[in-house]
C-alpha cells in the first residue's frame, strides 16, 4: 500500500476477529499490524508504535485494562476497547483506564471503521479520511478516496461491489483470502451453507472479465482450491487490450 492512511494495532485474541478487522481496516486504507494477548500487544506497541490501537478487554496473559493502563503511562494514542461484556460498570472502568472509546461485542466492523475515523479526525487530521489512500500492486492504482481503479493508463470500470472485491483482493496482495472471508468483507454475513458461497465465484468470475488477459486463464486473481482466491503481486507485460 502507498502511503497508508495510519498504522492500528488490533489486539484480540479470536483470529477470526482479527482476519475480519484486519480486512475491513485494510481495504479502507490503513496499514494493520494485530496481536492476539496482552504481552505480545505491549511488545509490538513499544518496538512499532501505532497511531490508533483496538484493544480487547477479555485476553490471555495480561487483560486489555492492564495493556491500556500500561500504555497510558508513556503515550496517548487513541484507544478503542472492545469488550463481550455489557456491563455499564465495565465500559466506565475502561474509560477511566483510558480508554478514548467503548464497542460491546457483538459489534458492526463498519461502526467500528466510522468510530475510528472520527477519533483520528480529531487527534491526527493528516490520517483522517481524506489522504492519498491508494493501493498501488505494479501497473494497478486503486484510490480509496475517489473509489477508481487504474490498470496502466486506462481506467477500469467497475461496479461498487466488484470495486469493493478488487479492494480486498489487492490489499491482501499475496495473501490467500477464504471465500467465507471475502463474503463477511463484502457482503457483511457469515456464511451459513455451501450455497451461501457461489456469489462469490460469480463476482471473481466477472471481476477477472474485466482485468485479465484471458479470464479462462487468469494470471492476477488465483483459485486456491477448496480455499478461496490470492491476487498475484504482478504479472509482466500485461497488455492494455486486458483491459475493459
Amino acid at each position: 500500500m502507498e502511503n497508508p492512511k495510519g498504522k492500528i494495532l488490533v489486539v484480540d485474541d479470536e483470529p477470526a476477529v482479527q482476519r475480519i478487522l484486519k480486512t475491513r481496516l485494510s481495504m479502507a486504507g490503513y496499514e494493520v499490524v494485530t496481536a492476539g494477548n496482552g504481552k505480545e500487544a505491549l511488545e509490538i506497541f513499544s518496538q512499532e508504535g501505532a497511531d490508533l490501537i483496538v484493544l480487547d478487554v477479555m485476553l490471555p496473559y495480561l487483560d486489555g485494562y492492564y495493556v491500556c493502563q500500561e500504555i497510558r503511562k508513556t503515550s496517548d494514542v487513541p484507544i478503542v476497547m472492545l469488550t463481550a461484556l455489557a456491563d455499564v460498570a465495565d465500559r466506565i472502568t475502561g474509560l477511566q483506564f483510558g480508554a478514548d472509546d467503548y464497542l460491546v461485542k457483538p459489534f458492526s466492523p463498519k461502526e467500528l471503521e466510522a468510530r475510528i475515523n472520527r477519533i483520528l479526525r480529531r487527534v491526527k487530521p493528516s490520517l483522517a479520511p481524506g489522504g492519498s489512500g491508494v493501493i498501488a500492486v505494479g501497473c494497478l492504482r486503486i484510490d480509496l478516496n475517489k473509489r477508481r481503479a487504474t490498470l496502466g493508463d486506462r481506467v477500469l470500470s467497475l461496479t461498487d461491489l466488484e470495486f469493493n472485491l478488487l479492494q480486498l483482493l489487492a490489499s491482501r496482495c499475496g495473501a490467500v483470502i477464504s471465500r467465507g472471508e471475502i463474503l463477511t468483507a463484502i457482503w457483511g454475513y457469515v456464511p451459513q451453507r455451501h450455497q451461501d458461497l457461489r456469489i462469490v465465484d460469480v463476482y471473481i468470475s466477472r471481476l477477472r472479465a474485466k482485468i485479465e488477459r484471458d479470464p479462462k486463464h487468469p494470471e492476477l486473481i488465483i483459485t486456491e482450491r477448496g480455499t478461496g482466491y490470492l491476487f498475484r503481486r504482478f504479472v509482466n507485460n500485461l497488455p492494455e487490450a486486458a483491459i475493459s
